[in-house]
């Protein structure tokens, strides 16, 4: 089905059960294929359910894709955690997740560099759009900022199960 979408040229692509538009064939290939074969495990069922939302909105145009590509990521980050045995049972947010992956008692799965790339995803991305902004303007991601969001949760999700 997707060599028949591209020879016919048509910006779809079908992934685990799901037509989604594929606007750019460099992310599709080496961004969103090797995600969506990698998530096609029962294991990361979850992940596979948040960024098919994360594009269905953003494709259909709705409301906050990037938090659903953010609740992926947050889902594989504590599929690993948990799989790993890291998990306490004390975390209350995404950073002391990621915490795990960086801990050298862990064997340091994630660089404290990598960590922090990843807080700062979760800071920038999913707290600024997925919190109320009181008396500030509603904030709200352009579509290429949604795009970069969707397409780095879908990269980070790919290294993180490849380490595994």
């Amino acid at each position: 089905l997707n060599e028949r979408f591209r020879r016919a040229k048509a910006p779809l692509t079908y992934h685990n059960g799901f037509i989604q538009l594929a606007v750019d064939q460099q992310i599709e290939t080496n961004i969103a294929k090797p995600f969506w074969d990698l998530v096609a495990h029962p294991l990361w069922k979850n992940v596979d359910i948040d960024m098919k939302e994360a594009l269905d909105r953003r494709d259909s145009n709705d409301k906050d894709p990037a938090i659903f590509a953010a609740k992926a990521l947050e889902s594989a980050i504590k599929i690993v955690s948990d799989t790993k045995g890291w998990t306490r049972g004390t975390e209350n947010g995404a950073a002391q997740f990621v915490d795990n992956l960086i801990s050298k008692a862990n064997g340091s799965y994630l660089t404290v560099w990598e960590g922090e790339m990843l807080k700062d995803y979760f800071r920038r991305v999913r707290n600024s759009v997925g919190h109320g902004p009181g008396s500030e303007p509603m904030p709200e991601l352009t579509l290429p900022q949604t795009d970069w969001a969707i397409e780095t949760a879908m990269s980070w999700v790919r290294t993180l199960v490849r380490r595994m």
